[in-house]
């Protein structure tokens, strides 16, 4: 048996530049990877495919992006689908982070690692394409600036300011519809439609800035219907900040908070004051990067 740590992401910059007529946006994002993990539990024995998870949240048929990705990878290969994959969830759904995206990615990577690569680079990027607009991203293991849908990636090398720093991410305990974010940022012309060019100017302050310098480059265009509805959010960065995060941002679509600070260290001691304030009914990690 195989085992794959599957990590999630936080968007450092989210910026939607306009409606497509595919329905989807067009947006450019800086997506940062996070060591927080899933893990996938791959096994190849002969059997028929099975696809299972430790917690019945989870769909397990056809639905699901890590069953769509492995009969992709099957279909592709030209390999009769067999053996078992099982899902080990400790990532939220509905949060933001990627997780079942990154997923279907990895099980993309895990099964061409195991049947001796019978795909190219350039053909699990077209099945991660047709899983979701994050998916490409989590084919690799740097930050990327996204654009098109995200799909279109620019692969970056280290971010000095971000080095070693702590971040906390915050789930609260309901999620938000990616979908209805979407849908509800027509209300909001200015947000729909941002000014091109913002992720390269955070990733230039990043590569050659301190945090606390590239702090107001950070933002999120869905903060601006999602926030409003989901006032707790709100809260929630603004007690953060209060108490000493040099960043505060929602990830993606939401729900999820993450709050960078000097390092792993602060980021212990601001959970334990946030839980103070805030209870338990909520999922927190912490991560040093």
């Amino acid at each position: 048996m195989a085992l794959y740590s599957s990590p999630c992401k936080v968007n450092l910059i989210l910026n939607i530049l306009g409606p497509r007529p595919d329905g989807f946006h067009d947006l450019e994002t800086l997506f940062y990877p996070v060591p927080i993990f899933d893990q996938l539990e791959l096994e190849r024995n002969g059997g028929a495919f099975r696809f299972t998870c430790n917690t019945d949240r989870v769909p397990t048929g056809p639905t699901n992006l890590v069953y769509r990705a492995a009969m992709l990878f099957f279909e592709k290969a030209a390999i009769q689908p067999e053996g078992h994959i099982h899902l080990i969830k400790n990532l939220p759904a509905e949060a933001g982070l990627g997780a079942g995206s990154a997923n279907a990615a990895f099980t993309l990577r895990a099964l061409n690692r195991e049947y001796d690569h019978p795909l190219e680079e350039t053909q699990l990027s077209g099945l991660a394409s047709l899983l979701g607009s994050d998916v490409p991203f989590f084919l690799q293991d740097a930050p990327a600036i996204g654009r098109g849908r995200g799909e279109k990636l620019e692969i970056l090398s280290s971010l000095s300011a971000l080095s070693g720093k702590g971040m906390i991410l915050i789930k609260p305990g309901f999620g938000v519809s990616t979908a209805w974010a979407y849908k509800e940022l027509a209300r909001y012309p200015s947000d729909q439609k941002g000014r091109p060019g913002r992720v390269d100017e955070l990733a230039a302050a990043l590569r050659g800035k301190t945090l606390t310098e590239s702090a107001p480059l950070f933002y999120n265009s869905l903060e601006a219907p999602v926030l409003p509805q989901y006032p707790l959010l709100a809260e929630y960065q603004k007690f953060l900040r209060e108490h000493g995060a040099d960043v505060t941002l929602m990830s993606g679509s939401g729900s999820t908070t993450f709050a960078l600070v000097s390092g792993r260290g602060a980021a212990e001691k601001l959970a334990d004051q946030f839980k103070e304030r805030f209870g338990s009914d909520f999922w927190v990690a912490i991560a040093e990067l």
